[in-house]
């Protein structure tokens, strides 16, 4: 054995002789760092997380339908199959101030009591640990003290994202903690995970996110193809009325000139007659866009496969009691056994940086 590992072995036998003859401070250190972890660990109130998945057949083969038809016909498909909003903005759509606000007004009921109530009222029954209350107290004694001026007439409340009042930001923020979404991108399946103090409110709240979300989707959508259809419609009676214009010019120089063999004659009548054929043609290509757009309004809504609908949990997701009273206990006993170790160097060098 070299000296090295020799000095290594007494060091070792030394720590452990100075934590047996500690051996009170070490058992003390476990008690006080399970009832710091019993403190903490039932202080946390118990959450239940509700999971619904849905996935979104796509809308391809209705639109490759329609590709095949105006491709053969020889004009251009209408829209585009990569949306501007789609799934993979769940995410962030479900976080957005504009939705988080209508969840707001979801109603719910809990299971100690049937009567319905808005998720913004319920919110306010949440409850939080006392530490929350306790760091809560210089704000609330700030406030007291601040002067509320007088509203004027400009000031009062208004409706929309745009002018929120304090209250309401405090709702959209915890409720934000609340609600999230992940979207696969390999399977396109939509995670929505809402984790409330109540399963029954909780399971609600997750079935109506999903319908709302499901219902963005359709009506953004909807919205889009019925404003081609809307356009198409105008294109149409426009082209519509240049066809009968220049069918009537036509039917009525063809008329007037009937007996008439001039050269002149025969070159307006054919000039005529091309400007009624462009105009049909044009207007045969748009009343065809307009067909297809109609049908585009129907086959654009998209279809959601439920695939995990929302179900009451039997059990709270969190706290997780035995692993936070097992982690206060490890790192009481931890620090317990530093301090015994390395007491005298902690303390020299906390004199060494008063000094300095």
């Amino acid at each position: 054995m070299n000296s090295q590992e020799k000095k290594m072995s007494t060091s070792l036998i030394n720590m452990t002789s100075k934590l047996l003859k500690q051996k009170k401070k070490l058992c003390s250190s476990i008690v006080i760092g399970f009832m710091i972890g019993c403190i903490i660990a039932y202080s946390i109130p118990r959450k239940y997380t509700v999971i619904v998945s849905l996935s979104p057949e796509s809308g391809q083969s209705a639109s490759g339908g329609l590709s095949s038809i105006t491709s053969m016909l020889g004009i251009s498909s209408l829209g585009n199959s990569d949306e501007a909003l789609n799934v993979s903005l769940f995410p962030e759509l479900i976080k957005s101030t504009p939705f988080i606000l209508e969840m707001l007004d979801v109603k719910v009921h809990t299971k100690n009591e049937d009567s319905l109530v808005t998720l913004s009222d319920y919110m306010k029954k949440q409850k939080s640990p006392w530490w929350n209350t306790v760091m809560g107290i210089p704000s609330k004694i700030t406030k007291s003290f601040k002067k509320s001026s007088p509203v004027t007439p400009t000031e009062q409340k208004k409706e929309g994202p745009l002018f929120l009042t304090p209250d309401e930001h405090g709702k959209i923020k915890q409720l934000k903690a609340c609600l999230s979404a992940k979207t696969d991108k390999k399977t396109n399946i939509t995670q929505i995970k809402v984790e409330l103090q109540d399963p029954i409110a909780a399971a609600i709240t997750a079935d109506s996110a999903m319908a709302k979300l499901q219902a963005y989707i359709t009506e953004y959508r909807a919205k889009k193809a019925t404003e081609d259809c809307i356009y198409l419609q105008k294109l149409y009676n426009q082209r519509k009325q240049e066809y009968y214009i220049a069918q009537k010019k036509y039917a009525s120089f063809s008329d007037a000139n009937r007996n008439i063999v001039l050269q002149m004659t025969k070159l307006e009548t054919e000039r005529l007659q091309n400007e009624k054929d462009l105009a049909y043609q044009v207007y045969s290509q748009i009343s065809t866009q307009l067909q297809l757009a109609q049908a585009k309004v129907q086959e654009a809504k998209p279809v959601f496969a439920i695939v995990e609908p929302a179900s009451v949990p039997l059990y709270p997701s969190s706290p997780n009691k035995p692993l936070i009273i097992i982690a206060f206990i490890f790192l009481s006993f931890i620090s317990t056994v530093i301090w015994i170790l390395f007491s005298d160097q902690i303390l020299y060098y906390i004199r060494i940086l008063k000094q300095s």
